[in-house]
């Protein structure tokens, strides 16, 4: 059976199930965030624009866009964080993933510009959430679309999932492609 059989593309890592609250997973996950751009560059190191072109599954995106994608997600996940610390209960703004893909800077910029960017936004996010109380960790956010309240212990596991996916991503399409 091949790679591709056993893997479900969309999901190499499974779905983010958060777990209650503990020190050991609080420290795994801020590790995820601290070090998920040089764990992104050891994902992409020598593929060329042909290959970085590439779509992860039928219907995907392609491996520069998820790129893209993290730096734009990640970005926003840093403004949710720092509203969820300063405001009482905010609620959060959305946005089109997919219509951000499509934009001018996704399109021409090399991947390079959003590497540098999650760097940056990543050295932040760890700073302003490393050393939170367990109390800080309760406050909450709402997510209008999914009429959903998270608390940013939920944010933090989600986003430290959520670059693990991506970077995912990359890695099995590597993988089955055989790229090295």
């Amino acid at each position: 059976m091949s790679l591709e059989q056993n893997l479900d593309l969309r999901y190499p890592i499974g779905k983010y199930i958060p777990p209650p609250f503990s020190e050991t997973q609080k420290q795994d996950w801020l590790a995820d965030i601290r070090f998920l751009p040089e764990e992104l560059e050891r994902a992409i190191i020598n593929l060329d624009q042909a290959q970085l072109h590439t779509p992860y599954r039928d219907g995907g995106w392609t491996l520069h866009e998820v790129v893209h994608h993290l730096a734009d997600s990640h970005l926003n996940a840093y403004c949710r964080f720092k509203l969820g610390l300063t405001e009482d209960h905010p609620v959060i703004k959305p946005y089109l993933e997919n219509e951000w893909t499509q934009l001018a800077d996704v399109k021409s910029l090399p991947i390079n510009v959003s590497l540098t960017l999650l760097h940056a936004v990543h050295q932040r996010l760890y700073v302003a959430i490393k050393d939170l109380t367990k109390e800080q960790w309760d406050r909450q956010i709402t997510h209008p679309e999914s009429k959903r309240d998270m608390t940013l212990w939920f944010l933090l596991g989600l986003y430290a999932w959520h670059g693990k996916h991506h970077t995912a991503h990359i890695t099995t399409t590597r993988e089955r492609f055989h790229w090295t």
